[in-house]
């Protein structure tokens, strides 16, 4: 199909484009970028024409963090409804993480996997587990595991605490050029999960978990990375004081990257008693001076990426009461609207930072190719309109714990566009 987009503004990181542009694109690729005479297209019955004027035109969002439960947890979310919730949050690219059941530990069943996701319209890539079963006692076979196609490697949702055996791992992902993302939750400070230890977990009578939990960890595997030469990211930051040992560490000269998700950068331990359960994750919402911290640290560069850390759970399951609920909420639908809200409406970033945020920083971690609207590069795209309010009601996720529901964010898809397809209007 050919389809040329007439009248859009590109905001393009990669080439540090902002301004009106039309884009043209051809048998998967883009053709063109800049004023193109309509009398320029050959038309016919494969020839598409978007008037996106009023509309914002990025390359396609990549989200480095998500959970799309397959296999094993499919009544929570599965590949194909995991993609159509990306697709309609712009997304063109998803990492999913390894904790599924079972545990991506092995080529096969990454492998398995990778087959899954070719039928989603969109790039879903696989990381592997970086211990067998997620059990922090025996490294996963790295370099096969590289060699299947695996962009990095990350125990998600549980932390790595023997240092001997994670030493070894950043050492061999150093080696393979590959990327190591950590979960830092030190068990020793969590009295009960999902929720800051503070006012809001003493006023409904739950133990909480320790900002010290995160900043450990964070600590130590900050200078880990340093002396190792590996390429770390710590996932889900939450903490202030997490951000500014990130913050020294790269300061050092550590190859050591972070991300922050829409729910740290928006919300505080105080919207718990508003959302309940559908506001319990890990790490949880903490205070007012860390959400701020996550800020400044979006705007100075310590933190180059937002992710969703997209964790779809039943309604069942999130009707537990707060000690045996599961951690965790959807995002992928709600990710731009939000960082425009809660990032660009303030003056934190420009539209183009946070695009670079969503999209080019993601694909630079994982060495590859970042997407982007020049002539020449894949046809991944998102369409959007900046300023165009959408109440947020229902999502293509299988899921729908959210503690957004009834909000009116800005930033409408209109279309996200893979490999030169449409695969969401």
């Amino acid at each position: 199909m050919t389809i040329l987009i007439k009248n859009g503004r590109v905001v393009d990181p990669s080439r540090e484009a902002d301004g009106q542009e039309d884009v043209l694109i051809k048998n998967g690729k883009i053709a063109a970028v800049g004023r193109i005479p309509e009398e320029a297209v050959s038309y016919g019955k494969d020839v598409r024409v978007i008037d996106a004027q009023g509309l914002t035109i990025v390359p396609g969002l990549m989200d480095p963090h998500v959970h799309f439960r397959d296999p094993g947890f499919t009544e929570k979310e599965d590949i194909i409804t995991g993609a159509a919730a990306a697709k309609r949050g712009g997304f063109t690219r998803v990492v999913c993480m390894a904790n599924t059941k079972p545990v991506i530990d092995n080529p096969q069943r990454l492998r398995e996997n990778q087959r899954r996701s070719e039928k989603t319209g969109i790039h879903v890539f696989q990381d592997s587990a970086v211990t067998a079963g997620l059990k922090g006692e025996q490294l996963v076979p790295m370099e096969e595991m590289a060699s299947a196609g695996a962009p990095g490697f990350t125990d998600d949702g549980k932390p790595l605490m023997n240092e001997r055996l994670l030493k070894e791992a950043m050492e061999r992902a150093a080696r393979l050029h590959k990327p190591i993302s950590l979960h830092e939750e030190d068990p020793l400070f969590v009295n009960g999960a999902g929720v800051n230890q503070g006012k809001t977990a003493a006023l409904i009578g739950y133990g909480g978990a320790d900002e010290a939990a995160e900043y450990i960890l964070t600590a130590r595997d900050c200078m880990l990375a340093l002396a190792v030469g590996a390429r770390i990211c710590i996932q889900h930051i939450s903490s202030a004081r997490s951000v500014e040992i990130v913050r020294m560490a790269r300061k050092m000269g550590a190859d050591v990257h972070a991300e922050a998700t829409p729910h740290h950068f928006t919300l505080t331990e105080e919207d718990v008693l508003t959302y309940g359960t559908n506001a319990r994750m890990n790490p949880p919402l903490r205070t007012q001076k860390d959400r701020d911290a996550i800020r400044e640290g979006l705007k100075d560069g310590t933190i180059d990426m937002i992710a969703t850390d997209h964790a779809p759970h039943t309604a069942a399951e999130k009707a537990r009461p707060m000690p045996q609920a599961p951690s965790g909420i959807i995002g992928l639908e709600t990710s731009l609207g939000l960082g425009i809200r809660s990032l660009v409406r303030p003056g934190i970033l420009t539209l183009r930072e946070l695009i670079y945020k969503m999209s080019t920083a993601p694909a630079l971690f994982y060495n590859m190719t970042p997407a982007s609207v020049r002539e020449g590069a894949d046809a991944d795209l998102a369409i959007f309109g900046e300023d165009e309010e959408w109440k947020v009601t229902d999502f293509a996720s299988k899921a729908q714990n959210s503690p957004f529901p009834g909000w009116i964010l800005p930033g409408r898809i209109h279309y996200t566009i893979c490999g030169g397809h449409i695969v969401y209007e």
